[in-house]
């Protein structure tokens, strides 16, 4: 064997412990290699079973949450600028009604409209003296619509993945702001429909009254019927129960406008409370410019309470006994899991709009026990087809091809036991179909070899040549499959990408193992066989 030739099966040798690492890893006994080789190989949800949602985004509410922003920031400007109007109230999703502008200011009154709020346009409100209507620009509404959906899916897919589950998919589908959500495995579908759901809209708002109220007529009742000027009443629990004990509902004036929001948390943990046995509690860090915000309040505030808003209720309003910077806690009647369920939300990010659920469907295991036995028949037949008229019509040589689809297979596996890829039921004809490629490959070669020996040149030269002239076709042959599933890949959803994986890896292990594993094979036996034998091809 000369040295190039040694350095190949070296090589060869390699890859083949490699795989056989990825797929077993380091067993103690026969028993572990069976475990370890179904712990290593990840199944999709048609072969394993699982929770299959459909969810829509109320992406109206977002445009709502907007417009509120705005009538805010208005306000602001206009009181800045000394601009006296009467009521701003919002109609609809997207429009803002302004009463009773000042004849005095309404020059003023424009021009911050078209300088400082650029996505709105200005009209004369039709049966309002001295009244502008402020409406969002279509392409503006279309803009928040798309920030909106794509701000959903990745919240709730970092939601899902940070719960452990194996290759969650979460894609948009259809045409009304849905959301494809597969939770494949055997977690806790339960606790991830729950953590999908939850807002995590956060705020701190100050609290007006110093107490709450136990019903909503009793807080308008308060203020004679009419809260004050920007502020809402917000629903909550009695504080001061321990967990277990019922809770009644009360009610709290807060001022609309939040110090900070939970965009501006850094960090959330669970941990447990001081104050009760057995219950959590959930701390938090707030980046600096909220640090800057919330410093400066609470110091000018202390003795007076700050509502914890999580999901427009009230979660806590404890009393602001010291300044606060960059920490603190939200305190509740939490357990473990439900205080390590709220820090995950808060960490992952608050979703830009309520979501509903519009379908729901659990996959049984049976049937993905059912499909992984017809795979697998249908992939092991076919292999044993393919190899024994390999070996029948090809002779030595068609056992050379056998090594070669064996190695493939166990590379693919390997990869994605390697990438924690899933393997789906398509992804088994994805299989199936690379085996095909890998014999017509074979067969490119094979045939072009035995051109080259009726043509009367010696084995080794029919060898080369037979490669070499076979090598432009199964490389063109690969790219154009390669780029039909790598589209597949980037725009399908689910087991449509499962196929496309494995199509893939499988595609691109074959040019190693038709090429190069084939070649090193035929180079080793012509170097042993004797001078004037024949090829057995």
């Amino acid at each position: 064997m000369t040295p190039q030739l040694r350095w190949k099966f070296a090589f060869i040798s390699a890859v083949i412990l490699v795989c056989l690492i990825g797929l077993f890893g380091l067993p103690n006994s026969l028993a572990q290699v069976a475990q370890n080789f179904k712990n290593r190989i990840q199944l999709g949800l048609d072969l394993r079973g699982g929770s299959h949602m459909v969810l829509q985004v109320e992406v109206p509410v977002a445009i709502r949450q907007r417009t509120y922003q705005t009538i805010d920031d208005l306000k602001k400007q206009l009181r800045t600028k000394n601009v006296n109007v009467g009521d701003v109230q919002i109609l609809g999703d997207s429009q803002i009604l302004v009463k009773n502008v000042d004849l005095a200011t309404s020059g003023s009154f424009r021009d911050v409209v078209t300088t400082q709020f650029q996505d709105w346009t200005l009209a004369s409100a039709a049966g309002q003296p001295n009244g502008y209507l402020l409406t969002m620009k279509p392409s503006v509404i279309s803009g928040l619509q798309q920030q909106t959906m794509q701000q959903a899916r990745e919240t709730i897919n970092r939601r899902i993945n940070a719960l452990g589950l194996t290759e969650p998919t979460v894609a948009p589908v259809g045409r009304d702001n849905e959301i494809l959500v597969e939770l494949p495995g055997e977690g806790d579908p339960t606790r991830a429909k729950e953590v999908i759901q939850a807002g995590g809209q956060l705020s701190f708002q100050k609290v007006l009254d110093p107490q709450p109220y136990p019903s909503e007529a009793a807080a308008l009742s308060a203020h004679n019927g009419v809260l004050p000027p920007d502020s809402e009443l917000v629903p909550g629990s009695s504080e001061g129960s321990a967990p277990g004990q019922p809770q009644s509902q009360v009610y709290y004036i807060l001022q609309r406008s939040p110090i900070i929001t939970g965009a501006d948390l850094r960090s959330a943990d669970a941990a447990p409370s001081g104050e009760y046995p057995g219950q959590y509690q959930v701390n938090f860090t707030v980046s600096t410019v909220a640090a800057s915000r919330l410093g400066p309040f609470t110091a000018a505030n202390i003795g007076q309470r700050m509502a914890i808003v999580l999901d427009n209720k009230v979660e806590s309003a404890p009393e602001i006994q010291a300044r606060i910077d960059d920490s603190g806690r939200i305190t509740g009647n939490f357990s473990q899991e439900s205080a390590q369920n709220l820090a995950l939300v808060l960490r992952s990010g608050a979703l830009p709009a309520p979501i509903k659920y519009l379908q729901e469907e659990t996959i049984g295991p049976s049937l993905g026990v059912e499909s992984i036995r017809e795979g697998v028949r249908a992939s092991v037949g076919s292999l044993l087809a393919v190899m024994i008229f390999l070996v029948i019509y090809y002779r030595l040589a068609g056992v050379n091809a056998v090594v070669a689809l064996i190695l493939n297979l166990g590379i693919l596996l390997a990869f994605m036991a390697y990438f924690g890829a899933v393997l789906t039921l398509p992804g088994i004809a994805g299989v199936v179909l690379t085996i095909g490629m890998g014999v017509d490959s074979n067969v490119l070669v094979f045939e072009r070899i035995r051109e080259e020996l009726r043509a009367g040149k010696a084995p080794g030269s029919a060898v080369d040549v037979g490669f070499e002239r076979a090598f432009l076709t199964i490389i063109d042959t690969h790219i154009t499959t390669l780029v039909s599933a790598a589209f597949l890949f980037l725009f399908g959803t689910g087991p449509v990408r499962g196929f496309a994986v494995t199509l893939i890896v499988g595609l691109l292990a074959n040019l190693f193992t038709s090429i190069y594993v084939s070649r090193a094979i035929f180079d080793l036996h012509l170097a042993r066989m004797p001078r004037q034998a024949e090829l057995s091809i």
